[in-house]
C-alpha cells in the first residue's frame, strides 16, 4: 500500500519538529534548510517554510463548526485514546476536545481538533473498525 502525501507551510521548522516529532511522535525523514518530512502515522507530511493557508470555522459537522481547511489521520480507537491522553496530559489547547461523535449511528467516531504551532488545524479520528470510516 502506498501512503498519502501532503505538503503544507509552517512558520518555524524548529517548532514544527518539536510539535510533530516531539509531541505527536512522528519520525523525521529527509530535510533541507527550508523543509522537513515526517512520517505522519504512515503518511508523508512535508512541512515547508512559508505562509500557512488561511483558516476559518466554515465546516459544519454534527453540532460543531470546524476549521477549514484541515488535515489529519484516522487511527484505531485504542491508538486514538492513547494519543488523546498524551495530548491532554501535555496541555494541548483543543479546538474540539477529544470526544465521540455520531454515537450509536453509522460512522460513529472519536475525534479531536487542535492546531500546530503555525495555526494549521489537525483532526485525529478514531474508529472501532475500519469499515466504519465510510459507513452511510
Amino acid at each position: 500500500m502506498f501512503a498519502f502525501h501532503l505538503a503544507i507551510n509552517v512558520t518555524d521548522l524548529d517548532e514544527a519538529r518539536q510539535f510533530y516529532g516531539g509531541l505527536l511522535g512522528c519520525l523525521e525523514g529527509r530535510s533541507a534548510e527550508n523543509w522537513v518530512d515526517f512520517d505522519f502515522f504512515g503518511h508523508q507530511l512535508s512541512l515547508h517554510l512559508g505562509e500557512p493557508l488561511q483558516v476559518a470555522k466554515t465546516g459544519t459537522v454534527g453540532d460543531h463548526k470546524v476549521p477549514m481547511p484541515h488535515f489529519g489521520v484516522i487511527l484505531t480507537l485504542q491508538d486514538w485514546r492513547t494519543l488523546a491522553k498524551k495530548l491532554s496530559n501535555a496541555g494541548v489547547n483543543f479546538e474540539i476536545a477529544p470526544q465521540i461523535r455520531f454515537e450509536g449511528q453509522p460512522g460513529e467516531q472519536a475525534t479531536m481538533f487542535f492546531y500546530d504551532p503555525s495555526g494549521n488545524p489537525v483532526e485525529i479520528k478514531g474508529f472501532k473498525q475500519e469499515s466504519g470510516v465510510f459507513s452511510q
